[in-house]
């Protein structure tokens, strides 16, 4: 036995299409934080056309902070796809009530005052109904 890796719990769950749809999301997960993590402004410039600056440097550990969380949390939602299955509905309501509360702070609580909005916060407002849905379709299977 693998103490790292203890033995896949399916127990017969089949929900290969929720499966198929959370390994894709880790997927997702960890391109964006090896982006925050190692492109040298960790993507706020580049990608979410931020201007840096005046704080430059915050901003940057900030996003590097962020990839750093990112790529550990994807690894776990890919361990989930992979191996153990049966956690597959846990994991996506994990990962909806993680793009509710994104999409919240960006649209409604704390829009950027420029107005403009990364790509991310437009990824969230696609992936909280999808999320739904999955997260419907693998609790649907499990009963």
């Amino acid at each position: 036995m693998n103490p790292l890796f203890p033995r896949p719990l399916d127990a017969g769950y089949d929900g290969k299409a929720a499966r198929i749809y959370l390994g894709l999301l880790a997927i997702l997960t960890i391109v964006p934080g090896l982006i925050h993590s190692y492109l040298p402004d960790g993507g706020a410039g580049v990608i979410a056309g931020m201007d840096l600056a005046g704080r430059r440097e915050t901003v940057v550990s900030l996003f590097a902070w962020k990839g750093a969380t990112q790529i550990p949390w994807g690894l776990a939602i890919l361990a989930v796809a992979w191996r153990y299955p049966t956690l597959t509905p846990l994991f996506l309501s994990l990962l909806l009530l993680e793009r509710i509360l994104l999409a919240a702070r960006a649209w409604i609580f704390h829009p950027p005052v420029s107005g403009h909005h990364p790509p991310e916060h437009y990824s969230s407002l696609i992936f909280i109904p999808l999320t739904a849905l999955f997260l419907f379709i693998a609790l649907r299977r499990r009963a």
